[in-house]
């Protein structure tokens, strides 16, 4: 055990790495060695920031506080703290259900635990972070909370209500990041549509990226988890034209059937979405569209999943993911629809959706094939270095493998000819 040492464990989303990355900030600044994901678990105290959206995740974190509670009876770490979503959400029970943990926070009142270890939070560093990605990107976080209250969507709950933080800050913390290294800018929220309206009455996404797009050193934005009902149209334009903002966005648009949508309190339609991907891909040629898809939802039966196999082949996502719907207690549908889907016809679906998927992106993939694309290259492994594209997000995209014919270093843009593509890999040569 290392004292004076804290170990942070972040599950989940990367809204809650930013949180870590806070909080890494206060207590460097408070004189503790923090270490973010250790292979070891070996400091006096450790944090879990965990996850809450869905039932996987729940699971991943309970079982994550089991394991370091197990520790902390061998006596291998002295302190065990908890927050994040989950202990937002499930504060009571978790108090009454592990006693094996020494502290609790939300998603928002972390900063009592300086406190609680006899430090001060300091207000001075609250816009600052240490980072836990590679130097050369990070995640801007831009807002908190929902306002759209869907159906399955525990985050509302969670959260609360959105909440978007001031341009000028992001600016700040946009220039800051820069003359640390940092090249490319990850722009996330749980609802980046509505960016700005809570503040001016206006959606500011356009100007906000704008704004960003003409600092010094900004080298790629990418935009996630847009919301399609009331989209921020501005924003194709500012993607356009500017360079540096890939051409690339991450909507997660759910479903296609109407009566899915509409159980799922949506909305929007079938044909409002087929229209506005149409839209999308008119106004920004080459645009790479990231969405998630959910099966299982109550009200999908076969006819409403074919229709969404279908939508899936017709539109061609460049990126995709899905998920099975588990039960959200507290949530609309909790409440007043019937979860009568068995698990294995969940599943089977799911499989079948992202088998459809690996085919579309194996297609999409050999069209890359002999083009040259900019590369940014995120680390250096055995037999390749290992770089993306402005399509590829971090951690949830394809990746290209370099070959290994001269040096390259991490963090530096490079032109790369694709040789060959496999469903979720590019190979290539400088």
């Amino acid at each position: 055990m290392r004292r004076n040492k804290v170990d942070i464990i972040s599950l989940g989303c990367s809204k809650n790495l930013v949180d870590s990355e806070h909080l890494i900030r206060q207590l460097h600044a408070a004189g503790y060695t923090v270490e973010h994901n250790p292979d070891r678990v070996d400091a006096e105290i450790v944090v879990v920031n965990t996850c809450g959206f869905i039932a996987d995740a729940q699971e991943e974190s309970i079982n994550t506080i089991l394991e370091l509670g197990e520790a902390k009876r061998q006596g291998k770490i002295r302190k065990l703290m908890v927050m994040g979503c989950l202990s937002e959400r499930f504060m009571a029970d978790l108090i009454e259900e592990l006693p094996e943990v020494d502290h609790f926070y939300g998603k928002f009142n972390w900063k009592q635990m300086l406190g609680d270890l006899g430090k001060s939070y300091r207000d001075d560093l609250a816009s600052d972070r240490i980072l836990t990605t590679p130097p050369h990107y990070a995640y801007m976080k831009i807002s908190e909370g929902c306002n759209r209250f869907c159906a399955f969507c525990a985050i509302p709950l969670i959260t609360g209500r959105h909440k978007s933080i001031p341009i000028e800050q992001l600016l700040d913390e946009t220039r800051n990041l820069v003359t640390r290294g940092v090249k490319e800018f990850n722009v996330i929220a749980q609802d980046l549509s509505s960016y700005g309206l809570d503040i001016t009455g206006k959606m500011m996404l356009p100007e906000l990226v704008k704004q960003m797009a003409a600092i010094d050193g900004v080298e790629w934005i990418r935009l996630h988890y847009a919301y399609p009902t009331q989209f921020p149209w501005n924003i194709m334009p500012v993607m356009a034209q500017h360079d540096n903002v890939c051409n690339y966005l991450d909507i997660a648009l759910q479903h296609i059937s109407d009566k899915v949508l509409g159980n799922m309190r949506r909305h929007i339609t079938r044909d409002e979405t087929l229209r506005l991907i149409e839209r999308m891909r008119r106004e920004v040629p080459g645009l790479h569209l990231r969405t998630t898809l959910m099966v299982g939802f109550p009200g999908e039966g076969d006819k409403e999943f074919d229709e969404l196999m279908d939508f899936v082949r017709e539109v061609r996502f460049e990126r995709m993911g899905a998920f099975a719907y588990s039960e959200e207690a507290g949530t609309w549908a909790a409440q007043h629809l019937d979860d009568n889907i068995p698990v294995d016809v969940k599943q089977a679906r799911l499989e079948a959706l992202m088998d459809l998927q690996e085919s579309i992106s194996m297609e999409i993939q050999q069209n890359k094939v002999g083009s040259t694309q900019r590369v940014i290259i995120d680390c250096e492994e055995e037999e390749y270095y290992v770089g993306r594209t402005q399509y590829d997000s971090p951690e949830v995209d394809p990746e290209v493998l370099i070959a290994k014919d001269r040096p390259l270093t991490p963090g530096n843009f490079y032109n790369a000819r694709i040789t060959s593509a496999l469903p979720f890999e590019l190979m290539a040569k400088i």
